[in-house]
């Protein structure tokens, strides 16, 4: 069994940055492919980024593309979301999810186990 606890939500304005943090326990970190999904107010779930077991390859929605970047460090069982320019559209609760297939996060918008999200508000 995995848990996963998100830090690093807050209140920032239009166009500031935050860095999310996901730590992983309870299972082999390595072995999973590991996304952050955000759900907006109202909205369902939805996939931001992924990176693979190794950290080499990233996804990113098109929607952040060239804003955030995931990374992770399998030595901390940690994966990372740097947030720039952030946009009114980014508010919502994040969450990290693990799954040890890539494509069923990338794809499906499904994963084995998520984290209990962190808040992002962005305000003008």
């Amino acid at each position: 069994q995995v848990q996963l606890v998100e830090s690093g939500g807050g209140l920032v304005q239009t166009g500031g940055s935050l860095r999310l943090s996901c730590v992983a326990s309870g299972g082999t970190f390595k072995d999973y492919y590991m996304g952050w999904f955000h759900q907006a107010p109202g909205k369902k779930r939805e996939f931001v980024a992924g990176v693979s077991w190794s950290g080499l390859s990233t996804a990113y929605a098109d929607s952040v593309k060239g804003r955030f970047i995931i990374s992770r460090d399998n030595a901390k069982n940690a994966v990372y979301l740097q947030m720039n320019t952030l946009k009114l559209e980014d508010t919502g609760v994040y969450y990290c999810a693990a799954d040890r297939t890539g494509s069923r996060i990338r794809v499906g918008n499904e994963a084995d186990y998520w984290g209990q999200g962190t808040q992002v508000t962005v305000s003008s």
